[in-house]
C-alpha cells in the first residue's frame, strides 16, 4: 500500500539531488503525495538553508513538478520554517506570500553565542556541548528548558502547519547521555508542549530520519509522547526528513509500528488538496 512524505529536502538547501530526482523517486514507489520543504531563508549565515536568490527558482521547480505528476502523484509545494524568537516564522510577510500549500514548523537554534551566533542545537556533538557551555554554563536543564519555551512560542504566536520534529533537543544522547528523559522536570516540559499543541490545529510529525541516520534508536518524537499526544487527540503525520532520495520512507514500517501501538488508527494527510484522515498500518496508506 502507498505512504505520504510532506518533509523533504533538495539541493536549495541540504538535499543532495534536483526536485524532479525526488518526484521520480516517490513516483516510482507508488507513493500517493509528496511534499517538497526547502529550509527556509534565515536572516543570518548558516550552511542548509536556502538563500534567497534562489527561491524563485525552488517554487517554480516544484510548480512545474505538480503539473508533470497530475493524475499520477500529489506534489506539495512548502518550506520547513525556522522559528527564531523576534527573527523569522511562518507568519513572516516573506514567508506567508510565497503560495505554500503548508509549512513545517522547526526549532533548530536556542539563543545565541555571545558573539551573536545563533547557536545551532542539532549540529555537531561539540557545538551543541560549546552552546551549553557558552550560553547556558553547562546547565543542560536550562538549555532544554529553553528549547521547549521556544517551540511552545511557535505553536503560540506563529502556528505551523505541521510542528517538526518536536523533541529533535535530544539527538545528541545517543553519543554522550546529556539528560534522562524520564526525569520528571523534562516530561514536564514535554507534556507542557502537547498542551500548547492540543490547543491549535497543528499536526505532530513522527519523524524518522533520527533512527535510519543512527543518530537515535527511536524517532522524533518518542514513543511515550506519541502515546501522550494520542491520550489529548493530537494528530500525526509519518515524515521521513528526506535528503537523499533513498531516504524517503526510511523506517516507516518501524514508525507506522509504533505510531499504531500508540492507538492511532488513523494518519492525518493531504490527498487532493484537502487535509484528511486515513486509516493506516505497516505497508502504508489504506485507501
Amino acid at each position: 500500500m502507498p505512504w505520504v512524505n510532506y518533509h523533504s529536502h533538495t539541493k536549495y538547501c541540504d538535499g543532495t539531488d534536483e526536485a524532479a530526482v525526488y518526484a521520480e523517486t516517490a513516483q516510482q514507489l507508488g507513493m500517493l503525495a509528496y511534499g517538497f520543504s526547502t529550509h527556509s531563508p534565515v536572516p543570518f549565515e548558516n550552511a542548509w538553508s536556502i538563500k534567497d536568490h534562489d527561491v524563485a527558482q525552488y517554487l517554480q521547480d516544484v510548480n512545474a513538478l505538480k503539473e508533470k505528476y497530475v493524475g499520477q502523484l500529489d506534489i506539495y509545494l512548502s518550506m520547513e520554517v525556522d522559528y527564531v524568537p523576534n527573527m523569522t516564522g511562518v507568519y513572516d510577510y516573506f514567508i506567508s506570500n510565497l503560495g505554500l500549500d503548508y509549512t513545517v514548523g522547526s526549532v533548530h537554534f536556542v539563543d545565541a553565542f555571545p558573539d551573536g551566533r545563533p547557536w545551532e542545537i542539532d549540529g555537531a556533538t561539540t557545538l551543541f556541548e560549546k552552546g551549553l557551555s557558552d550560553i547556558f554554563g553547562n546547565n543542560i536543564q536550562a538549555a532544554v528548558k529553553r528549547y521547549f519555551d521556544i517551540s511552545r512560542e511557535m505553536l503560540a504566536t506563529a502556528c505551523p502547519t505541521i510542528v517538526g520534529h518536536i523533541d529533535k533537543i535530544k539527538m545528541h544522547n545517543t553519543v554522550k547521555p546529556f539528560f534522562d528523559e524520564q526525569e520528571d522536570w523534562y516530561r514536564n516540559e514535554v507534556m507542557a508542549t502537547l498542551e500548547v499543541l492540543a490547543n491549535t490545529n497543528a499536526i505532530m510529525e513522527v519523524n524518522t530520519r533520527g533512527i535510519y541516520k543512527k543518530y537515535t534508536l527511536e524517532p522524533y518524537p518518542s514513543p511515550w509522547i506519541i502515546n501522550a499526544a494520542y491520550e489529548m487527540g493530537i494528530p500525526v503525520v509519518i515524515n521521513s526528513d528526506a535528503h537523499h532520495p533513498r531516504e524517503i520512507l526510511g523506517e516507516f514500517e518501524k514508525a507506522a509500528t509504533i505510531v499504531s501501538a500508540a492507538g492511532y488508527k488513523t494518519l492525518r494527510v493531504l490527498l487532493n488538496g484537502q487535509w484528511q484522515d486515513r486509516p493506516f498500518n505497516q505497508q502504508g496508506i489504506i485507501i
